[in-house]
């Protein structure tokens, strides 16, 4: 599975962005996505996960109510929706896939994306 991210840029906060998980090489439609964000000098950040079913989704507390994760199988894409941005959620952004059941670590993921920078403005 080869993940391309896309979507990030500079926002005012409170503002909104949408980022964009395309898959291509296998269907997204059964795999665990999440997605992680990362600031120099610290570790990736867990931010939200859909199960591959689309029956369970995870967020961090810091998001939650705000950011909004989806899943697209005719695209083959899975979404971020991001609303209320707060300059704390200046980060870069990936998003991840699972074959099987995970989480909110990281090393649980076996395919990751480049990744996109978000930056939220005060």
């Amino acid at each position: 599975v080869q993940l391309q991210a896309s979507g990030g840029g500079l926002v005012q906060a409170g503002g909104s962005l949408r980022l964009s998980c395309a898959a291509s090489g296998r269907t997204l439609r059964t795999y665990t996505m999440g997605w992680f964000r990362q600031t120099p000098g610290k570790e990736r950040e867990f931010v939200t996960a859909l199960s591959g079913s689309g029956g369970s989704t995870y967020y961090a507390d810091s998001v939650k109510g705000r950011f909004t994760i989806s899943r697209d199988n005719a695209e083959n894409t899975v979404v971020l929706q991001m609303n209320s941005l707060k300059p704390e959620d200046t980060a870069v952004y990936y998003c991840a896939a699972a074959r099987g059941l995970a989480g909110r670590v990281f090393e649980e993921y076996e395919y990751w994306g480049q990744g996109t920078l978000v930056t939220v403005s005060s």
